[in-house]
């Protein structure tokens, strides 16, 4: 029987993955209003405005904790970088997502949280399996899951990046611990 954890805290090496707060609105609105970030998900609106991070914040508040959790990237030095979610969409197993702020790229904060994560989901969660996907123009994002221990499935699916305000080609992948 799985154990559901009201607001899990996630340690690794250098980060924190811990529930959004109200006091991360502003923070949150000012790294996710970044074109290049917003560009690379499904789901994230640009511009991103404070509206848009207090609507996420009560939304993951209020999200069914056997169905989905959304962390916080939390650094130890540098505060929130980024996001990580994991949530149940009508695939196989649940996917996960995440987006990490341009100032904090390149430094293997989302391979963390992403390694973080998936502990986390083996073992509290009690997942065996999860899904992603990276838009075929955003390499790096499939070098993280890969990193990860994500393989691809060769499956390659059409989706509406709001962003983009177009459709999108998403290389999909798979995690089996």
């Amino acid at each position: 029987m799985c154990v559901i954890e009201p607001a899990p805290v996630v340690e690794t090496r250098r980060l924190a993955l811990r529930s959004p707060q109200a006091q991360d609105i502003s923070r949150l609105a000012s790294m996710a209003n970044d074109p290049d970030i917003a560009r690379m998900t499904l789901r994230m609106p640009h511009p991103y405005r404070s509206q848009d991070a207090e609507s996420f914040v009560l939304n993951v508040a209020v999200q069914d904790p056997r169905r989905a959790r959304t962390f916080l990237i939390d650094h130890e030095d540098h505060g929130p970088v980024g996001v990580i979610g994991l949530f149940e969409d009508g695939d196989v197993a649940p996917e996960v997502g995440y987006w990490i702020g341009r100032d904090y790229w390149g430094r293997g904060f989302a391979t963390e949280a992403l390694d973080g994560a998936l502990v986390w989901a083996s073992r509290n969660w009690k997942r065996r399996a999860l899904v992603a996907g990276h838009f075929s123009d955003n390499p790096a994002s499939g070098r993280v899951l890969e990193k990860a221990g994500f393989l691809y499935t060769g499956e390659v699916r059409t989706g509406f990046s709001r962003a983009r305000a177009a459709e999108t080609q998403t290389r999909r992948m798979v995690w089996l611990p």
